[in-house]
């Protein structure tokens, strides 16, 4: 079983980073405990309000200032839906690397664009295995660092920075509730509270048309899905990889689905309830809160991770289901 990155990795990481991460807000979400009733609490991390507007800056900087000199010269290549390609991006132009990233052709335009703002040259290919093998063959001829979006122990640092963060602003929680993509968000998050607050509860969220988490645990060992199927691209991992995995094994305990209506539905709640328009992956916390988890966590004091909000307002206002919130 792989070990997570101590407290100790975690705290020397931010202090390495300093002004280069941002700590982001927990803010209390009355609006989503009146929608629960009861004496449920919410709280909300706020990590679209990062650099590069997701947690994606955390594990790419930590990747990033991880590297020597040689292979800062050589530079980094990266596979990405969007978010990872563009704190990637970010990371490099932080470092003075360059960057060639393969990113999914139906990747929003506005990621597109914001990966290129940091001087990254763009690969875009059909689907994210090919995309995998793009990049490694990028990495082979070119000698490029390969950042991964969701595997390794510096993801699991960056991200775990997260988790630090939460058990630092909030006194007390009972549950955190934690959208995933590939792992490397609620791995290294539920590493660090686990060693701070053990008795804390970690709940994972799954698109059900990207479930590879899922399938890994029911296997006990990492799988693959053949096609990612959600509008939650930002949560398309198109496999499990072991260190990640080992992670989610050792410290999550339960995983629950979500699907793309109740995405669609809490993007809408989320906009009118709090006034952020957020990507269908930064809502898929929301939506686990409000359907299959509502009545497992009436009364508890909860933490739900807003993982990002790379999206224009073109895309959300065709994504978005908004309701009568006494309907929701």
């Amino acid at each position: 079983m792989s070990r997570g990155p101590t407290i100790a990795a975690i705290e020397l990481l931010r202090d390495s980073l300093g002004d280069e991460i941002v700590r982001t807000p927990l803010m209390r979400c009355t609006a989503i405990e009146g929608l629960l009733g009861g004496d449920t609490r919410v709280f909300g991390k706020l990590e679209f309000l990062q650099r590069t507007g997701t947690f994606k800056a955390r594990g790419a900087l930590a990747v990033l200032n991880s590297l020597d000199d040689a292979q800062c010269a050589a530079g980094v290549t990266a596979v990405s839906a969007g978010n990872h390609a563009i704190a990637t991006a970010f990371a490099a132009q932080a470092v003075g690397a360059s960057a060639k990233i393969v990113m999914i052709s139906t990747a929003n335009p506005v990621r597109v664009q914001a990966c290129r703002s940091y001087g990254a040259e763009l690969i875009l290919v059909d689907d994210a295995h090919e995309a995998f093998e793009v990049a490694e063959r990028i990495q082979v001829e070119e000698g490029r660092f390969f950042v991964h979006p969701f595997e390794g122990s510096a993801i699991a640092t960056g991200t775990g920075l997260v988790g630090l963060e939460i058990c630092e602003q909030c006194e007390h929680f009972d549950v955190v509730v934690v959208p995933i993509g590939g792992g490397g968000l609620i791995g290294g998050i539920s590493n660090a509270i686990k060693q701070l607050r053990p008795a804390c509860e970690i709940i994972g969220v799954e698109p059900e048309g990207a479930d590879s988490m899922h399938r890994s645990f029911d296997a006990n060992e990492p799988r693959s899905i053949d096609e990612v199927r959600t509008i939650a691209d930002s949560l398309g991992a198109p496999f499990a990889a072991p260190y990640s995995f080992d992670l989610c094994r050792q410290n999550v305990d339960e995983l629950t689905l979500v699907d793309d209506r109740q995405l669609r539905k809490a993007m809408g709640l989320l906009y009118q309830a709090m006034k952020i328009a957020v990507e269908p992956a930064c809502a898929a916390s929301t939506a686990a809160l409000l359907g299959p988890l509502r009545d497992q966590l009436l009364g508890k004091t909860v933490v739900l991770v807003f993982c990002g909000s790379n999206i224009d307002w073109a895309t959300f206002a065709e994504q978005a289901i908004i309701e009568d919130l006494d309907a929701a």
